[in-house]
């Protein structure tokens, strides 16, 4: 039987792709245990793409064309230690993404979704730290039938606070080209969660990232490193 992905509207990143960190969590979901997923084209919406079975992993495919990547991988990160709610919250109000935001629809951390329609994550810097930091409260939306936030919607909140761990140009797009994440538990709609990100090291343009959820009861939920992309702007005629 053949497997496949669809990416609802309501999933985007970019106007009219998936959000990376959502369509990673789908494909790794069909990997046992921590996976890497390797986004090669703009996931389109509201298209019915194959799951295939490969040697190591998995693909994603429309057409003859490899849209992502997954397979198995260890996530090694050390975690600085989580601000509380509180810090959170004021370190969202500094959310660059409230000025300029390249994506303002964007699932995870789009300013113009509304609440119970995007994740509303807008992660700030977090004084005196190399921090950013958001607080996270999930909506019915995104639970399971037992009120557990399902996986998927755990991996897109681990995906955009890497995007804001660093400094890029006003209205700069950065793109996900790749993530590696662990999810080590579960959270429940409604709880009070902070997400945070950092920035690794930089390559010229590509900038890595690791990012992680913590549960109100300040256990770590999930974990992951990724791979941005700065898109240069268009050459002038």
């Amino acid at each position: 039987m053949t497997q496949t992905i669809t990416i609802a509207r309501r999933y985007c990143g970019p106007p009219e792709s998936g959000n990376g960190g959502y369509v990673c969590g789908l494909l790794a979901e069909f990997i046992d245990g921590p996976a890497l997923v390797r986004l090669q084209e703009p996931t389109p919406l509201d298209v019915a793409m194959e799951v295939r079975q490969v040697q190591g992993g998995v693909e994603l495919i429309r057409g003859a064309t490899v849209i992502a990547t997954a397979r198995r991988s260890e996530v090694a990160l050390a975690v600085p230690r989580a601000p509380d709610y509180a810090q959170a919250e004021a370190a969202a109000r500094d959310y660059r993404g409230f000025k300029s935001h390249p994506f303002p629809h964007c699932f995870v951390c789009g300013p113009h979704r509304k609440a119970d329609d995007g994740l509303r994550i807008f992660p700030g810097k977090l004084a005196a730290t190399g921090l950013v930091a958001s607080p996270w409260m999930p909506d019915a939306s995104l639970a399971d039938d037992s009120g557990l936030v399902r996986p998927e919607f755990l991996w897109a909140a681990l995906d955009c606070p890497g995007a804001f761990s660093f400094e890029v140009a006003d209205g700069t797009p950065v793109l996900l080209g790749e993530m590696a994440a662990s999810i080590g538990g579960r959270v429940r709609v409604g709880e009070r969660c902070v997400v945070i990100g950092w920035e690794l090291t930089r390559d010229g343009r590509r900038h890595y990232t690791g990012t992680a959820l913590f549960a109100e009861s300040g256990e770590l939920r999930g974990l992951a490193r990724a791979t941005w992309f700065e898109i240069p702007p268009p050459e002038k005629v």
